[in-house]
């Protein structure tokens, strides 16, 4: 038999979670999760079901939801969400091995559905009709499914064709895809088909994936480099990749980041406030990893995107994870690269990660002076481990500035509920 994969979604979950624990029916109950302390403009993370059939989007802002409308505001609470997304995982493991389970984000999964049909004596829709009728049954949350015989179509299925299905189970293989998929538009409706892509695709006349694989390769691949057949491959429904090989994926360098959107327009120097927390608790992230770092990277946007992004990146002399030293990398960059103008994003990497334990020292290294500052390090660990990430605070994050106090007490960002 050949491969058959699973990709299941929970309807619009925040919202539904939401719902839920308030004893409400997601589909008769408008309410969109949000923090309206934040304004008019605050981005709903989630609209329930009850409010897309109203027509309202997911990720539109509050003052956007029609006015006559009235709903439930509910304050995210990651937490929530996530321990929900852990019982639904949990679930699937009752019915499939872990290892043909792969959790591609907080509401949705792939599966490898083909080594259980024989066991359950189900078709695919049954099988997966099974699944989504005990998350049902055990959360209070729908799902929707898509079904195909490879990872990129069991995908494709969920995102276009399962909306149109009145079980909210989509099917394809590779002729269905092309039949149905190849006219679609818009083609940012298409997994891994952002925005930028569609532009450039549509400076050379194309505006679905029957357009891609009518284009001369070599087109393609001016335009696209590395990535020209990987978009091929997509456009005509092939993808090679299976769960077994992702979960045996090992990448061939490790990286350690962080990215913040300020809550307000922050000055060049209040900025670089953030930047030092940032770098603070991102090193004693890598050395509670027992790493060291041999390049670090910085991405400042501006308000309003009025200046091009800033930033850039720097190799170390030799691999370290010493807070100084790191730091002097991200203050050389920053001091040289961000311009003087209100600043509303910020993002550093950790790059070209070395276990600690397997590095060699170099003639210049201060041996003494290293081990103070891992020492400090490694208690600071311990007692925020212990306590909390807010019982051992540095100076600067509380002044007026800092954000590590609140992003400390935050789930992805969010409000932890």
């Amino acid at each position: 038999m050949s491969a058959l994969y699973l990709c299941i979604d929970l309807k619009s979950f925040f919202a539904s979670a939401e719902c839920v624990a308030r004893g409400l029916d997601p589909f008769r109950t408008n309410l969109v999760v949000a923090d309206a302390s934040r304004g008019r403009g605050a981005i709903c993370l989630a609209v329930s079901p009850a409010m897309k059939a109203l027509g309202v989007p997911n990720r539109c802002r509050l003052f956007e939801i029609p006015a006559g409308i009235d709903y439930i505001t509910a304050l995210p609470r990651m937490r929530l969400y996530m321990e929900t997304s852990a019982r639904i995982v949990a679930l699937y493991q009752q019915y499939v091995s872990p290892d043909d389970i792969y959790v591609y984000s907080v509401d949705e999964c792939f599966l490898c559905a083909s080594p259980y049909l024989r066991l359950y004596r189900q078709t695919p829709k049954q099988f997966a009709q099974m699944l989504m009728t005990a998350v049902q049954r055990e959360t209070g949350i729908s799902a929707s499914a898509g079904l195909g015989t490879n990872l990129f179509l069991c995908k494709i299925a969920l995102d276009i064709t399962a909306k149109h299905a009145p079980d909210h189970i989509g099917i394809l293989d590779e002729e269905s895809f092309r039949r149905q998929i190849w006219p679609h538009r818009p083609i940012t409706d298409v997994w891994g088909i952002g925005r930028g892509t569609a532009k450039r695709l549509a400076q050379l006349g194309v505006y679905d994936l029957r357009g891609i694989t009518e284009l001369p390769f070599h087109v393609l691949q001016r335009t696209f480099g590395v990535n020209a057949q990987y978009l091929l491959d997509h456009a005509w429904g092939r993808e090679s990749e299976t769960l077994a090989g992702i979960h045996a994926y090992t990448p061939k360098t490790q990286s350690l980041s962080n990215s913040q959107i300020l809550f307000s327009d922050y000055t060049r120097e209040n900025a670089y406030v953030v930047l030092r927390e940032m770098v603070d608790g991102l090193v004693l992230k890598m050395v509670s990893h027992g790493c060291l770092t041999q390049g670090v990277a910085l991405s400042v946007g501006y308000s309003g995107d009025r200046l091009p992004a800033a930033g850039g990146s720097r190799r170390l002399e030799s691999p370290t994870d010493s807070f100084r030293t790191i730091m002097a990398a991200f203050d050389e960059i920053y001091r040289r690269s961000v311009a003087d103008a209100p600043i509303r994003r910020l993002g550093i990497a950790l790059q070209s990660l070395v276990a600690a334990d397997g590095c060699q020292l170099t003639l210049f290294d201060t041996l003494p002076q290293q081990q103070k500052e891992r020492d400090l390090q490694e208690a600071r660990i311990l007692i925020q481990q212990k306590h909390g990430k807010n019982a051992l605070l540095k100076g600067l994050s509380l002044t007026e500035a800092g954000t590590a106090r609140l992003r400390n007490q935050l789930i992805g960002g969010h409000n932890g509920g």
